[in-house]
């Protein structure tokens, strides 16, 4: 197998770190989908520490012999990894991320007229699974038991409501996280089996998949926006009624009708009617400010804009605050006439020289 360039690892740490792409490159997966969904470690704190631990972690991944040396002294010293603050800190936030999703995710109410609370019972699962990624990052593993066990066992404190969501989940991860650290911690003896990237790469879209549509469930069903009068509205009757708003039937008839003309006009056609009704040139904007009809003489141009200038001249206008807007609709005014007056003088010259060349 090719070995892990350092290079290579800094600048997919630079350009995708956030997404964990380094620790992907290097085999990694279990931190690279902890990067992904925490945006690099809890909004990047772990994609900079990155910076001081990518040589070291270049080095786990090529078995270099020097690293291995130094873990091997290790294991001499330590019977079992010596407790990390990090790590801990680590195991801690990511279980209360991923219980707390799960809380998020189920329906405050009831959906096809069922109480889905009951699915709160799987908050200690996600609790468990936090701890165990965490805890077996590296050079480091141990079993899921004593992490899950220990966080069942907080379950019956807030199922009988003896502690609330938050209490509960901060008891329920950091006792599942010393549980983990006290219990099941060890060291890792044997190299991990390395895995074909395809399967590799399925197995984190699973992963991401189902993350998020647990956030989705939640935008869904317990989200809300807020309207222009402070109102709350659930997201998934705003979702409902847009989609039989009448801008969005609009949208959805001018994407039909663009369709329609392509199929008998061709794409290369459509798609120079899509850039002519973008405006590039600011032409169509320039007609709506002079208030004249789309091609207009030059001559109605002309008479327009010297009558929208004396009406809306700053030097008429008396009132500071009024003035400043009429100061901007003159200018306004001018630039209008200035694309209107180049754009029919370009069309002028080819008209000239076409009749020429004719």
């Amino acid at each position: 197998m090719a070995k892990k360039s350092v290079l290579t690892a800094y600048l997919l740490w630079l350009f995708g770190g956030f997404l964990g792409l380094h620790h992907l490159y290097l085999g990694r997966d279990a931190q690279a989908f902890l990067w992904w969904c925490t945006l690099g470690g809890y909004a990047g704190c772990g994609w900079l520490r990155d910076i001081l631990h990518i040589p070291e972690y270049v080095a786990d991944a090529n078995d270099d012999e020097n690293f291995l040396k130094k873990h091997i002294e290790k294991l001499r010293k330590h019977d079992k990894p010596p407790f990390s603050t990090n790590r801990f800190f680590g195991m801690v936030v990511v279980a209360y991320l991923w219980s707390s999703v799960v809380m998020l995710a189920i329906p405050d109410d009831e959906v096809a007229g069922i109480n889905w609370h009951w699915l709160n019972i799987f908050a200690p699962l996600a609790c468990a699974l936090g701890v165990w990624t965490v805890g077996n990052i590296g050079r480091e593993m141990g079993s899921i038991w004593w992490a899950l066990g220990t966080a069942y066992a907080t379950y019956p404190l807030f199922q009988y409501l003896i502690l609330d969501d938050s209490n509960w989940l901060t008891l329920m991860t950091f006792c599942s996280s010393l549980a983990f650290d006290l219990k099941s911690k060890q060291w890792r003896r044997t190299p991990s089996k390395k895995k074909p990237l395809c399967r590799r790469l399925t197995v984190l879209f699973v992963c991401c998949a189902i993350y998020l549509s647990l956030w989705g469930s939640f935008f869904y069903f317990n989200g809300k926006v807020v309207d222009s009068e402070g109102e709350e509205v659930p997201i998934s009757e705003a979702i409902h009624h847009f989609f039989t708003s009448p801008w969005w039937l609009d949208v959805q008839q001018s994407l039909y009708d663009t369709w329609k003309f392509a199929q008998h006009n061709g794409w290369a056609e459509t798609w120079k009617q899509i850039i002519d009704l973008s405006d590039p040139h600011g032409e169509l904007n320039a007609y709506k400010i002079l208030q004249v009809s789309n091609g207009a003489s030059q001559s109605e141009i002309t008479s327009k804009w010297r009558a929208l200038s004396r009406e809306w001249h700053p030097d008429k206008v008396k009132d500071p605050e009024k003035r400043l807007l009429a100061q901007e609709k003159f200018m306004e005014i001018q630039q209008a006439y200035e694309i209107l007056s180049k754009i029919k003088n370009k069309r002028r010259i080819r008209n000239r020289k076409s009749d020429t060349d004719w």
